[in-house]
């Protein structure tokens, strides 16, 4: 009998706190928009400083892409295809990463009105 009593307490304040919980959701401000308008003038000022950023981090990607290969390669050969498919996730993920990154630059800059060399050195699928 206890036991039902501490069960329905629980179900009851579970329900109550949900019910609160998707009421708060809700409530969204009126204000708030989609992101389809111009980004700020902060934003936009450091559009220079995120590219260069950008380069960097792409260099040093296109550095290690090969090595990365290089090694999966190693492993195939050698017949540790668990060790080379971990890699070539990796790999694929890393490439995955570069692309939406440089897919976000763009929107950006479009956004802002700028151009940039960003976009064009992507990391070769392999």
């Amino acid at each position: 009998m206890f036991r039902k009593i501490i069960a329905g307490t629980a179900v009851a304040g579970a329900l109550t706190l949900g019910l609160a919980g998707l009421a708060g959701a809700a409530t969204v401000p009126t204000g708030s928009t989609a992101d389809t308008g111009t980004p700020s003038a902060q934003v936009c000022a450091r559009v220079a400083t995120i590219e260069a950023r950008i380069d960097k981090w792409e260099s040093k990607v296109n550095a290690r892409l090969p090595k990365a290969e290089a090694r999966e390669a190693k492993a195939k050969a050698a017949g540790h295809t668990e060790v080379a498919a971990r890699i070539a996730n990796r790999v694929s993920k890393v490439q995955a990463r570069e692309a939406k990154v440089n897919a976000r630059l763009a929107n950006l800059q479009a956004r802002c009105g700028t151009t940039g060399s960003t976009g064009a050195t992507g990391a070769t699928a392999g």
